[in-house]
């Protein structure tokens, strides 16, 4: 049986097993990452934890609805067996009907076939790092390899201690610039986000830095979990990109983890660009749903675009 819980009725430590357990298990599924990313946020679960489903939900001017959160791309259903098509409808239907608005991301490994359901499906790439480096490498596009023999000429190490603050400040400096509707609330609860992945373990942030000026020109924050390793966040400055600084970030940790078990989760993009890069790497397509649920007015459900908006143009 599939029963709604708030928030103070979940079992954190049976969640965070079902979690670690599933054979789609992310690090943006654990409950001490949805307390950062969404305070409220509550669940559906389905008998003793076999299958469950955070609810990233949010309330305004009285109305509860649920909307993805910041830094965290995929949610959905979560479990240790196979999710069949008839498991994602059962749990769909269960989220309670005072959640006028729904606006929120599944997972690969959640099908969906319903009648009159609104929904899509975003675009990620992922590569497995099951091979030797020499064959990984093999499959670069040309262009990534004429990006990286450039690069090579100007960046001979990786600092792997950089701070939180560096790669947010130097986000800000640059992409940061153009996205105006971020708010220093958001970019303080990435700083949340890092600090604690980084207490737990979960979490490095490399960074290239200019030979000469010795600043900061590019940093990647990788994150480890559920045998993942997810490019969470990015930052290059004009100069770290002609000189093909995050490049060779990334084909730094192929180099370094090619021959595992690990997959290197790219985090996008439904970006044409960026998925042209991340493909370069000869990384693999992957589809994961997105859903929407509108039973507000048409007034109120003018006013959600501003959040969607922001969604959208923060998405990698």
């Amino acid at each position: 049986m599939i029963r709604f819980l708030t928030n103070d009725q979940i079992n954190l430590e049976s969640w965070d097993s079902c979690i670690f357990r599933s054979i789609n298990g992310n690090i943006y599924g654990y409950s001490w990452y949805l307390n950062m990313v969404c305070p409220g946020w509550c669940a559906l679960v389905e008998d003793d934890y076999i299958r469950i489903m955070p609810l990233p939900a949010w309330k305004k001017f009285g109305i509860n609805y649920l909307v993805q959160p910041l830094f965290t791309q995929q949610l959905g259903i979560y479990s240790s067996e196979q999710i069949s098509s008839r498991d994602v409808r059962d749990f769909l239907y269960k989220i309670p009907s005072k959640f006028k608005y729904v606006d929120m991301n599944l997972n690969s490994a959640n099908k969906i076939e319903i009648t009159g359901l609104s929904h899509g499906y975003n675009i990620n790439y992922e590569l497995l790092l099951n091979l030797p480096y020499k064959e990984i490498s093999a499959l670069y596009s040309d262009n990534l390899k004429r990006n990286l023999k450039r690069a090579n000429k100007y960046v001979q190490s990786i600092s792997r201690n950089v701070e939180p603050l560096e790669i947010i400040t130097l986000f800000r400096k640059n992409r940061g610039d153009g996205i105006k509707a971020l708010s220093d609330s958001q970019y303080d609860v990435l700083r949340k986000v890092f600090s604690e992945l980084l207490q737990r373990g979960h979490c490095e942030i490399w960074g290239v830095y200019h030979p000469e000026k010795q600043k900061l020109m590019g940093a990647v924050a990788w994150v480890y979990s559920n045998n993942r390793i997810i490019f969470l966040f990015s930052a290059v400055s004009d100069s770290g990109k002609q000189k093909g600084a995050m490049p060779f970030l990334i084909d730094s940790l192929i180099r370094e983890k090619a021959g595992s078990e690990l997959i290197l989760d790219f985090e996008g993009s439904n970006d044409p660009n960026l998925g042209r890069f991340y493909a370069g790497f000869g990384s693999s397509k992957v589809f994961y749903p997105r859903i929407r649920m509108n039973k507000l007015s048409i007034l109120l459900h003018f006013g959600t675009n501003i959040y969607r908006n922001l969604r959208i143009y923060f998405r990698k």
